[in-house]
């Protein structure tokens, strides 16, 4: 009896003291600029003396279970001043830290390591992260600082070409990109058709482009996230800044509404240079422009409410021939709450609306379409211990397309109101996310999203013979639209056809060193919505159409694998990674695909499938006088649409061609000087494999016409893209700490004046009766000055 008493005691003391020595707390807290009180986004809060650390969320707050014991707790963030403090954890702590702006010196090195190590450490991979100074560094067309344009800089990102809108990703076509603001979906990015994006550097807080390994928080599109979050506003003081410019000019204002408490932003850019064209006698108008807003309130230490919007639009208009109006409107209303140190949440309700309006003054009628959503997410974010955090939440989207709508301008214009028919949708997503630290060595991410997508009733929908909204015509060897044999009436709660999808995600870092590691990942993703265009860049005309009997989901699968190294304690990284991704249901056309004010649209769309292969490299200069970077992607974007049948030949023969975003060779270089404290020199150079296009190779005759031949779908290509800019900033008084602040920039884009090649397009000459092929470039040589201030 008393020897089992005896090793009662033993083991009780035993499990006891173990327990003990394996007690854990939490620190927890908020990371804020100390000037703004502005909330900051992936801090590093580092343990070195456990190899431990965490950072914050998109809402500044972090959260980390740590043993009992006394550290060095290290705050870091590049540009902001390293923060070192002991801490004795004996108890759960509630810690914020507010940082302030590193001066230019040496002591910069420790910010960007800690930085760069953590990021080794990490599974995240094909991320690119840009600040609002590094975009505004960058020489862009007409001295307009653009993060669209930025980038197009990073390997596995080009646009279309000058003037084109959207860009592309790893091979991936412009609606296959998921753009957030502030979590409102933007349906179009761009201003002036391409030359400007909606985005104002100035309201930007943090921008983070997933290419790869995308967390299943998001969803929806299959080839990138780009999100964009706005600044909250100065919660301290009253602050303005802005920029004027030759064609643009934009203002932003931010202060407190009740000190340390709450805040407001307001920011607006205009374009104006059409007020100059009727000195030479042009009718004609080009010009946008934009409004940012933002109202943040801390209601208490767990509690904090923001409210955000955008507003654009776009304006053209030629004499009093047509007018062209459309834009994005976006609102979102979001609530903080904090259950506990270690369990976060945010509610949002977010509307999205895009809206195209054109009025056709020369023959008396209006042309209206667009698309709007209402979306509430909940999410959460749940750090469990140090090594294991989770995300989950829920996400549902109710959709509105409007295809279009004719309105006649006057009732003698013998034009008829014609509607195409509206067309619903439901969306909704389940997600979990982890990230698991194995070990000091080994760190995986895992996760997946459930998607359901509901296609809901509308008042008229054809039905075609076995299903067949396209027919192939044997004699002609052509596919053409099939004849609705019937028509069916649906009620709006009815679901006329519904998808659902598991979406696996998972990633895993090894890390070799402290300076180097190899990443893979792999991305399941499903696309609901389409964008009906034929052109090359996407057009403010092209119509999104949701998913449903005849148009399938696109559905990818991506494979990544990389390797990350960082040089000279830090000074340079390098960043190598392949991919493989495949879409399943690619939206293709047939040839003479009429979209536009087409109310069966499926009676020109087949499914068909894509698939992408690359390599990236990313090699950067961290730190000092001169910073930048070298990127290279050499790739191939190839689609394929099959025959149904083996009687079908397909489109292009069943054979795979190139898709208009293939460029196999992608090269750009970005660097910045700071020659002394009053001028920094900044240069970009492009070059990249010309363009995919489908040009004539021959012509006959038949009955008096020629006729041409074409060869295979994008078997031929515009000449290759390369362009040098060159910009100086110049601060007259840079060391001014109050008062009116200011700086000039004055830029040279294109300076070698190439005229690339926008498109060519071929005709015969009435003169010679000769035919002939026309080359349209966009832009030559353009230098811009701009003058950039603060108060």
């Amino acid at each position: 009896m008393k020897y089992s008493l005896f090793w009662f005691l033993c083991v009780y003391c035993f499990t006891f003291n173990l327990l003990h020595s394996q007690q854990k707390f939490t620190i927890s807290g908020s990371v804020s600029e100390e000037k703004s009180n502005e909330t900051l986004i992936g801090v590093n809060i580092i343990f070195p003396e456990i190899s431990a650390g965490t950072t914050t969320n998109e809402y500044g707050f972090y959260s980390i279970t740590l043993p009992e014991g006394t550290y060095n707790m290290v705050i870091s963030y590049l540009g902001f001043t390293t923060i070192t403090e002991t801490i004795n954890l004996t108890d759960d702590i509630i810690k914020n830290f507010s940082l302030t702006d590193a001066l230019e010196s040496l002591d910069e090195v420790i910010i960007t390591e800690n930085v760069e190590k953590l990021n080794i450490r990490t599974p995240q991979m094909s991320v690119n992260k840009l600040t609002s100074g590094t975009i505004k560094e960058i020489p862009v067309v007409l001295g307009e600082s653009d993060i669209i344009k930025a980038i197009t800089l990073l390997p596995g990102v080009t646009n279309a070409g000058e003037g084109s809108s959207g860009f592309n990703v790893r091979g991936g076509s412009a609606d296959q990109n998921l753009i957030l603001l502030d979590e409102a979906t933007i349906y179009n990015s761009s201003h002036l058709f391409g030359f400007f994006s909606v985005f104002n550097p100035d309201a930007i807080k943090d921008l983070r482009l997933y290419k790869g390994g995308i967390p299943a928080r998001y969803g929806g599109r299959v080839a990138s996230v780009l999100d964009i979050y706005q600044k909250e506003g100065n919660s301290k003081e009253f602050h303005a800044n802005g920029g004027v410019g030759i064609v643009s000019s934009r203002l932003l204002i931010e202060g407190p509404l009740k000190k340390n408490q709450g805040s407001f932003l307001l920011g607006g850019r205009s374009s104006y240079a059409h007020l100059f064209l009727p000195l030479f006698d042009i009718n004609n108008i080009a010009y946008f422009y934009d409004l940012n807003t933002k109202i943040s309130y801390k209601l208490n230490a767990k509690n904090n409410i923001y409210l955000s919007g955008y507003f654009g639009r776009d304006v053209f208009r030629i004499e009093d021939s047509f007018e062209n109006i459309y834009g994005n409107s976006v609102f979102n209303f979001r609530w903080n709450h904090l259950f506990s140190d270690k369990l976060f949440s945010n509610l949002s309700l977010i509307y999205s609306d895009y809206y195209y309006n054109l009025e056709l003054g020369f023959v008396e009628f209006d042309w209206v379409s667009g698309i709007r959503n209402f979306n509430l997410k909940y999410d959460f974010k749940h750090y469990i211990t140090d090594k294991i955090k989770l995300q989950y939440g829920i996400n549902s989207i109710y959709y509105k397309f409007n295809p279009g709508e004719i309105k006649p301008t006057k009732a003698s214009s013998g034009i008829n109101p014609f509607k195409l028919i509206d067309k619903y949708a439901f969306e909704n997503a389940l997600y979990v996310d982890a990230e698991h630290k194995i070990s000091n060595n080994l760190a995986l991410s895992y996760g997946f999203r459930l998607s359901s997508f509901y296609r809901l009733g509308q008042d008229e929908l054809n039905v075609y013979q076995d299903n067949q909204a396209v027919v192939f015509n044997e004699d002609f060897q052509i596919y053409e639209k099939a004849d609705p044999i019937d028509t069916e009436t649906y009620k709006r709660s009815d679901v006329i056809e519904s998808f659902h999808n598991i979406e696996p995600r998972a990633s895993v870092a090894y890390q070799f060193s402290s300076n180097s590691s190899i990443k893979a990942s792999y991305n399941r993703m499903s696309q609901y919505l389409h964008l009906l265009s034929n052109t090359n860049s996407p057009t403010p005309l092209d119509i999104w159409t949701p998913s449903g009997k005849y148009v399938k989901p696109q559905l990818l699968d991506q494979y990544a694998i990389g390797y990350f190294q960082n040089f000279n304690n830090n000074r340079f990284s390098l960043e190598l990674e392949s991919f493989y991704k495949k879409v399943k249901n690619r939206i293709d056309y047939i040839d003479g695909a009429d979209l536009i004010a087409n109310n069966a649209i499926e009676q020109v769309i087949l499914n068909g499938r894509s698939r992408a292969y690359g390599l990236e490299m990313l090699f950067r200069k961290n730190e000092g006088q001169f910073k930048g970077w070298l990127a290279y992607t050499l790739s191939k974007s190839e689609q394929q649409t099959p025959g149904r049948t083996v009687i079908e030949t397909g489109i292009n023969n069943g054979n795979w061609y190139n898709t208009p975003h293939d460029k196999t060779h992608d090269i750009s270089f970005t660097g910045s000087y700071n020659w002394n404290n009053k001028w920094k020199i900044s240069t970009n150079f492009l070059f990249q494999t010309g363009q995919p296009a489908t040009f004539p190779n021959g012509q006959y005759q038949y009955n008096g016409v020629i006729i041409p031949s074409y060869s295979g779908r994008n078997s031929d290509r515009l000449p290759s893209y390369h362009r040098l800019d060159l910009s100086l900033n110049y601060t007259p008084k840079p060391n001014k700490n109050s008062g009116l602040q200011g700086n000039w920039v004055f830029s040279i884009y294109n300076i070698y004046n190439r005229r690339n090649a926008n498109s060519i397009s071929f005709d015969r000459n009435t003169d010679t009766g000769r035919n002939e092929a026309t080359r349209l470039a966009i832009f030559g040589i353009v230098p811009s000055i701009s003058y950039n201030f603060k108060l």
